[in-house]
């Protein structure tokens, strides 16, 4: 006799109620399924036990006894003898090679390493850290720390791959845990000696260790046995369970093959006794079931062979277990239709029959129903289809695409329900739907679906069909309409509609040039949606920037094509007024103050103007500065960069009136006419206004003296022009140009005034670089044309000579690479001038080229040995440190001072070891100046050149020398100076292009060193002083924002000062702009709030919360009593009812924690009148809530929870009936002891429901704490 409890609603419902006053007890007889106990149906967790504790209780149902977690980093302590250790030298133990060993492998494995030396003079070794690493470790330490042995051990080959392991992770576990190196021969070296390098101890533990492992291979036996594959289901049997029998008894590893696989052959591995007796044992079964066995053969239709054999064979398992009878199926992919059943005489019959029976538990049946009916017959997202499997899960329902068939497969009684079930879905459906076909021209399908298919989505929802449009792969024009009678005719009448629009609607293209697409389109599309929702009727499509087209294709009705036109034409008109571009050419120099520091002067003009300006890039040869926008916001951005030009330098600008007839003459060929006059004016701009706006002004801008030399050229070259205009073309080659042109200008200068022609060589940009044009009086340009071929014609007459160079001299011709002989040949039409070798005993110089070009490359050589001779060194001291600013960025000063005076500048070689050991102090990143400097050989910079032009060059390079100067500035204001990380102190450098030197703060110095370029220095020194002048305010500002007050105010009113998040605390400093600090918890004098700030400000603030204050002190706080049950409702989803109460009536409702001893008091605070407002208020709203949830309670009395387990009334454990399911039964619950209550499965506590979120008994009024 047991005691027992049956879960059901019902037992559950009467233990609740208290009218079941007695247990149930009864017997459980013999054939009714076992009940298990409580504990067995729900067992405790596992509980910690001591350390060591062992117990004969039985293992907990959750599993083992629980390993305790290892610790990530261990240590191990290992010692080196004295006459092991490989580094003896204990004079300097810690510093020697062991210390470094140690380093290196510390910093290759990751390990912590610490050596003691004992007083044997063996060596102690701790390493700590992660196991993998304190093996490695330990395996370098032994291996260069300690001396290394080697000894052989021998084994059969055939055990040395266990000593290898798989993927070779045995051996390298040995190696680590030995601290040894093993060698392993090859398979194909006949060797079988292992060799093994380390210590004594690791040798003999991994001799061991090989030996182990291969003394357990020899006990180890594989036997290979050959049977017939139709005996093997008999030796496995079902579910492989007489195998697995077998192999637990005897130890052995059995290995049958699968059935799939045509091998005859069982493999048994283990120990050798434990496979012998494996193998007598499969043979004994093999010899009986031979001599037990027949055989019958029967024929079963193809397609009821999988039924028989069953998902993963399991039927036919099943069959084995039962019957004791092997079935053995032909293979699915051949044609053969028998089947043998293979077993004892007397259970043949019995296996045939289920044989049998499994071929026809299963039928399959066609049902037809039209192919366009199917997806309506399956249902949205498969629900109706779903209905049926849900219910029939065993029948399997196929449909076939394009066919009028459905094919159910299943059990014949489920099958039979399944098709009737579908034939009625078929026969509703045939009276229900219907379907229409229409053809419509392919090239409107993707009009008809629309943007996203918003126009055939919208027909689907309105008319409730289904239309389907053909791919276009497809090439058809059939459009099938399926639903709703009705609702098939008017879609597919509406569809016609849109046909016929469309095919009545205008196409119309626009001409854009294709540049303005791309702004048209606008990122990422959003100006042209705008310009599409607006017209959504009309399609705009632009082309493919590939085809390079300027057309845009508007297309839809007539009416709205043509406003989007007119739309799109305004637009387009805007970009084009925005677009107007033009150049503004200001000198390279100036560039950089246009653009400003950090770009500021350009940024200001382009915002203030709504331009975009592009300058050139630094390494670009041009001028022009691009001015893209509206054409007055262009000239006015123009107007601004040339003024500041003109502040920058000495700028004129002049107009000069030229008839515009005249312009493209003046110009010339691709501009070179004007190109000239520009260049042989130093560099002039000239501007001819834009062509067809018959302006004669002509600007010219530039320094004074060549406006008015390019004004006279230009009036000159029109008078010339409207006298007699004449031109003429010469070719030369482009390396004779120069030489044409002379020195300076001189030959070309030399033939224009004699003849009065102008000539113009071709630009670096021309393509014809020949051509040279010839401009002027018809005369003029025959003589000068006459004098150029002449000229040209003595270029190509080439000659060679030779002359006398002094050895000395030769160095400076051919040195940086040849650079002075390759200006010879670009200025004199590439004249060849060939210097002896070097160390050829010869003076003689060999020029070659045409004669005139010789002749001059020669007298120029001349010129420059003449110079050279004459040159004297001068020798300027500048300590090294100040070479480097000297030089200037890439080394562009001093290259700025040899073309000017025509020098050269040698810095000597820098000495490292003295800067190193002279080298001043250093703060603030910068050299502290000194106070002595005394020439040394590193300090001397030569300059050699001509006696006048050294002693201005020594001057220029004196001038670059920085300069230290001191500004007195308060050691107070030093680290406000600096900045934070230095970064105050790094822009005033930067902005002044000086170096800022503060002394170290504990030296309190009141001086600041600035050193620099005498130019920078007055700026830099000024700018130190303004930022003295800003913290010295900043200062005076803080001093008057220190007043503080303290305010007394009693603690119990501070959460209400600081309010809801800081609230009110925040906007009184927002308000009086003061810093308030409330006491922290640990102070003595709770009640004192000190206020910070401007002393006006901070007897505000101090009034404000006084203020605030007295107003509470007015307030009263009452409690009144509510229903729990209403708490919830009152205060509404996360609170927003009683936020909302609480603002109306200006007062503070507290409700009860959860737990609270009085659950149903409410305390209310606020003015008196307020709160009895309140409370009234409260008092109603709990009157009407206690309706609704007495209601709801006398409802809930006379409802019964749905039962889980299908049932209804109760049912004992002896109600044997086919009545209602007894739920799930244990024995020896808890719930069955007196005093005990049986879980409310009807509570949504006990047993609540995932996804939905159940409040406890005791909840808080405000809901669930959030963590």
């Amino acid at each position: 006799m047991s005691s027992v409890a049956v879960l059901t609603p019902e037992s559950f419902a009467e233990h609740r109620s208290g009218l079941k006053g007695q247990e149930m007890t009864g017997c459980v007889p013999e054939d009714e399924a076992y009940i298990p106990t409580y504990l067995e149906a729900f067992p405790p967790l596992p509980e910690k036990g001591a350390p060591g504790e062992k117990t004969g209780e039985p293992v907990s149902a959750w599993g083992g006894k629980i390993r305790p977690i290892k610790a990530s980093v261990i240590t191990q302590v290992f010692h080196v003898p004295l006459e092991e250790r490989r580094y003896k030298d204990n004079s300097q133990f810690g510093e020697g090679e062991e210390a470094k060993v140690c380093l290196d492998i510390m910093q290759r494995t990751g390990a912590h390493i610490e050596l003691s030396l004992a007083k044997d003079q063996g060596l102690s070794i701790m390493v700590t850290g992660k196991l993998d690493s304190v093996m490695k470790a330990r395996k370098e330490i032994v291996a260069r720390l300690q001396t290394q042995a080697s000894a052989t051990v021998a084994i059969p080959k055939e055990h040395h791959r266990f000593v290898i392991g798989k993927n070779g992770e045995k051996l390298q576990e040995l190696e680590l845990k030995t601290a040894t190196k093993i060698a392993i021969p090859r398979p194909d070296d006949p060797s079988a000696n292992i060799r093994i390098t380390g210590t004594k101890e690791g040798i003999e533990k991994a001799r061991h260790e090989i030996l182990l492992i291969s003394a357990e291979q020899d006990k180890r036996a594989v036997e290979r046995l050959s049977l017939e594959k139709a005996f093997h289901p008999f030796i496995a049997g079902a579910h492989n369970r007489l195998v697995q029998e077998l192999s637990q008894e005897t130890g052995a590893r059995i290995s049958i093959p699968p059935p799939s696989l045509p091998k005859d052959e069982i493999v048994i591995t283990g120990e050798k006794e434990a496979v012998a007796l494996a193998l007598s044992r499969i043979r004994a079964i093999y010899d009986d079931k031979k001599r037990k066995t027949t055989t019958i053969s029967v024929e079963v239709k193809k397609s009821q062979h999988k039924y028989i054999i069953g998902p993963k064979g399991n039927t036919l398992q099943e069959i084995l277990e039962t019957t004791g009878v092997s079935v053995e199926m032909p293979p699915l992919d051949s044609g053969s239709e028998t089947i043998i059943l293979r077993g004892e005489p007397d259970k043949l019959g019995p296996a045939l029959t289920q044989v049998y029976a499994k071929a026809k538990s299963v039928m399959v049946v066609e049902v037809t129903a039209p192919a366009w009916l199917h997806r309506f017959i399956i249902g949205k997202k498969g629900q109706n289809i779903g209905r049926i499997t849900q219910q029939l899960p065993r029948v399997h329902i196929e449909f076939t695409d394009g066919e009028e068939r459905i094919s159910l497969e299943g059990p014949t009684a489920e099958v039979e329900q399944a098709q009737a079930q579908i034939q009625e879905i078929i026969k509703d459906l045939l009276v229900r739907m219907d379907y229409t076909e229409v053809i419509i021209d392919q090239r409107f399908h993707r009009h008809l679906i629309g943007k996203n298919g918003a126009n055939i989505n919208r027909i689907k929802e309105q008319y409730k069909v289904s239309v389907r449009i053909p791919q276009d792969s497809e090439r058809s024009g059939l459009v099938r309409i399926e639903g709703d009678p009705k609702g098939v005719q008017l879609a597919r009448r509406e569809l016609i509609e849109m046909v016929q629009r469309m095919e009545n609607e205008r196409t119309k293209d626009l001409i854009v040039e294709q540049k303005l697409h791309r702004t048209i389109i606008g990122q990422k599309g959003e100006k042209i949606k705008e310009v599409r929702d607006k017209f959504p009727e009309v399609i705009i499509n632009f082309p493919d920037p590939s085809q390079k087209s300027d057309i845009v294709q508007l297309r839809g009705p007539k009416n709205e094509v043509e406003k989007c036109g007119k739309f799109l034409q305004k637009i387009i008109a805007d970009l084009i007024e925005n677009s107007f571009s033009l150049s503004v050419p200001i000198f390279k120099q100036f560039h950089k103050n246009i653009i400003g520091k950090g770009g500021a002067n350009i940024k200001k003009i382009r915002e203030e103007t709504n331009t975009k300006i592009d300058l050139p890039t630094e390494n670009s040869n041009s001028e022009m500065i691009v001015i893209t926008g509206k054409k007055s916001n262009c000239e006015a951005a123009r107007e601004r960069i040339l003024a500041i030009q003109r502040e920058l330098a000495n700028i004129k600008e002049a107009e000069v009136a030229i008839p515009a007839r005249l312009h493209n003459s003046l110009i010339g060929s691709k501009g070179c006419l004007v190109r000239s006059v520009m260049e042989d004016c130093g560099g002039v701009h000239i501007h001819f206004p834009s062509e067809g706006s018959g302006s004669d002004k002509v600007t010219i801008r530039g320094p004074v003296g060549e406006v008015e030399k390019a004004k006279k050229q230009l009036l000159q070259l029109a008078e010339e022009k409207q006298v007699n205009n004449f031109t003429a073309e010469l070719q030369a080659k482009p390396e004779y140009h120069k030489f044409l042109i002379g020195r300076g200008g001189a030959n070309i200068r030399r033939v224009r005034d004699k003849t009065g022609a102008r000539i113009i060589f071709p630009s670096p940009d021309d393509t014809e670089q020949e051509l040279i044009t010839i401009v002027g009086k018809e005369e003029a340009v025959r003589q000068a044309q006459k004098e150029l071929e002449c000229l040209v014609k003595n270029l190509d007459d080439v000659v060679e000579d030779s002359m006398v160079v002094d050895a000395r001299h030769h160095r400076h011709f051919v040195c940086r690479r040849g650079q002075v002989l390759r200006e010879l040949a670009e200025e004199y039409g590439g004249v060849a001038v060939s210097f002896p070798r070097t160390g050829a005993n010869s003076q003689r110089v060999t020029l070659k080229g045409a004669k005139d070009c010789v002749e001059a490359a020669t007298k120029r050589i001349q010129e420059i040995i003449e110079d050279l001779e004459s040159q004297v060194s001068v020798e300027v001291a500048i300590p090294q440190r100040y070479h480097r600013a000297v030089m200037g960025p890439k080394g562009c000063r001093i290259q700025l001072i040899t073309r000017e005076h025509e020098v050269q500048i040698k810095f000597p070689e820098r000495d490292d070891s003295i800067a190193g050991q002279d080298a001043p102090p250093q703060e603030n990143g910068d050299v502290s100046p000194e106070a002595e400097f005394v020439p040394r050989k590193c300090d001397i910079i030569t300059i050699s050149g001509r006696a006048e032009k050294c002693e201005p060059a020594k001057a220029a390079l004196l001038a670059l020398v920085p300069i230290t100067e001191d500004v007195e500035v308060s050691y107070e204001l030093h680290r406000y100076i600096i900045g934070q990380k230095g970064s105050g102190i790094r822009k005033m450098m930067e902005e002044y292009e000086v170096n800022i030197w503060v002394p170290q703060p504990e030296k309190q110095l009141d001086v600041i060193k600035v050193t620099g370029l005498v130019a920078n220095m007055e700026r830099a020194k000024q700018g130190l002083l303004d930022r003295v002048k800003e913290l010295q305010a900043e200062q005076a500002d803080r001093a008057l924002r220190s007043f503080k007050v303290t305010v007394s105010v009693d603690p119990k009113f501070h959460p209400k000062i600081i309010g809801r998040k800081g609230a009110v605390i925040s906007q009184i400093r927002k308000d009086h702009d003061v810093s308030i600090q409330f006491p922290d918890k640990g102070d003595e004098q709770q009640d004192l709030i000190v206020i910070s700030g401007y002393e006006r400000n901070v007897e505000e603030a101090s009034q404000a919360i006084q203020q605030l204050v007295a107003e509470w002190q007015e307030m009263v706080s009452r409690e009144v009593h509510l229903d729990p049950r209403t708490h919830a409702r009152i205060i509404g989803a996360r609170g927003k009812a009683i936020r909302k109460l609480m603002e109306e009536f200006k007062v503070d409702i507290r409700f009860p924690q959860p737990g609270s001893d009085e659950p149903d008091k409410v305390s209310v605070t606020g003015l008196p009148d307020t709160v009895d407002n309140a409370i009234d208020h409260l008092l109603n709203l709990e009157e009407e809530y206690m309706l609704s949830v007495t209601e709801t309670e006398t409802l809930a009395a006379y409802m019964k929870p749905p039962s889980r387990y299908g049932g209804g009334g109760g049912a004992g454990v002896d109600d044997s009936s086919g009545g209602p399911a007894k739920g799930f039964v244990v024995r020896d619950a808890p719930w069955n002891d007196a005093g005990n209550k049986a879980p409310d499965m009807s509570s949504a506590e006990d047993f609540p429901t995932f996804g939905t979120g159940v409040a406890p008994k005791q909840a808080s009024a405000w809901g669930p704490k959030k963590f």
